[in-house]
This record gives C-alpha cells, sequence and structure tokens, in this order.
C-alpha cells in the first residue's frame, strides 16, 4: 500500500482545487494508498529566504518536509496564478526541498525517487494548463518523477456539482486513472 500526501496549493473558501484534491483523496484510496490530506493553512511558513533560513529553520518547514519525506509519492493540486503555480505550493515546495540537519545541499529528501502526479482546476477554458507545465518543471527539477498523466479541469466554476462531484464523466475518469497510475508508479519505487 503506497503512501501518497495530496497537496492543494490554495486554502481559499470553496476552492476548486480543494474540491479536486477531496477528489483525487477518494480516488487514491480507492487504489488501496494510504493518503494524507496537507492542508497548507496548518503550517506556518514564511516567505522563503536564505537569511530566514539560516537564522532558524521553520518548525513548521520541518514539518512539512517531513511529511513529504515519510511518503511514497505526492499529488498536487494548483490553482494557475498568472500563468504559474500558487505562491502557496511554491513556497511549500521550496521549503520542502532545502537541506537540514547534516544533509548535503542537494539531498532533497522530499521529493528524491517519489512519485508525483498534478492536477489543476480554473475558471479558464485552459483549466490551468500553464501553471501545471511550471509545476512540472518545478517538480522535476527537485527530483521527483512526474507520471505523464495530469488532470486539467476548465470552467471549473461550472465543472462541479452540488456535492463536489464532476459533472462530466471524462474529467471524472481522468481523475481516476491518474489517482491509478500515481498509486502504481509510487508502489514500484518504494518497492
Amino acid at each position: 500500500m503506497p503512501k501518497i500526501a495530496v497537496v492543494v496549493g490554495s486554502t481559499r473558501e470553496g476552492s476548486f482545487n480543494r474540491a479536486l484534491g477531496r477528489l483525487s483523496i477518494r480516488a487514491l484510496e480507492a487504489q488501496g494508498a494510504e493518503v494524507t490530506d496537507v492542508d497548507l493553512a496548518g503550517y506556518d511558513l514564511p516567505l522563503y529566504s536564505a537569511a530566514i533560513e539560516s537564522g532558524a529553520f521553520p518548525a513548521d518547514a520541518e514539518r512539512l518536509k517531513r511529511v513529504f519525506a515519510a511518503q511514497d509519492g505526492l499529488l498536487f493540486v494548483s490553482p494557475e496564478y498568472n500563468g504559474s503555480v500558487s505562491p502557496l505550493l511554491k513556497n511549500a515546495i521550496d521549503w520542502a526541498s532545502r537541506p537540514t540537519g547534516d544533509e548535503g545541499l542537494v539531498a532533497l529528501v522530499a521529493y528524491r525517487g517519489k512519485a508525483a502526479a498534478i492536477m489543476s482546476a480554473s475558471v479558464s477554458p485552459f483549466g490551468g494548463l500553464r501553471g501545471l507545465i511550471h509545476l512540472r518543471q518545478i517538480l522535476s527539477t527537485v527530483q521527483a518523477l512526474v507520471i505523464p498523466e495530469q488532470v486539467l479541469i476548465p470552467n471549473a466554476h461550472a465543472a462541479f456539482d452540488e456535492s463536489g462531484a464532476l459533472k462530466d464523466a471524462l474529467p471524472a475518469s481522468l481523475v481516476d486513472m491518474t489517482a491509478m497510475r500515481l498509486a502504481k508508479v509510487a508502489a514500484a519505487l518504494a518497492a
């Protein structure tokens, strides 16, 4: 049973990406994954800077890094901000990438050798595609193995029903397919 964390780059009430994250959690659990829902609102992460890091590594940044490091896979769901990832998510990724203790500068224990998947919901007709291009590049840079499957939910304001489910079968099946692939790849890498 792979351990997979779902990380949503939005803390907004009524966030479409939070709704997509909840669907992803259910899809991963249906694949037998042990899922950790990482709510970034529960972490006090200052904007990353080397000055802060060199003074005292923030306790919540270290806690987040430990959560990521304990996983076999990571699923990131990000809104698109000006054609890129949300600042909240980028900051969390950056803090978890930093070395702690006696790790080398590029240990990347939160990411190296782990499977990752990416998803986005957006009110735009592009479904957050531009942001996911950047997110894929960022995660590859920190040595995560990003699976080819990804989920884009365009026109998100009309995509979910009152219960939070996706109205159309195609995007719902893509969530399930991506969860299945992430669980399989994470389990294989952890073996």
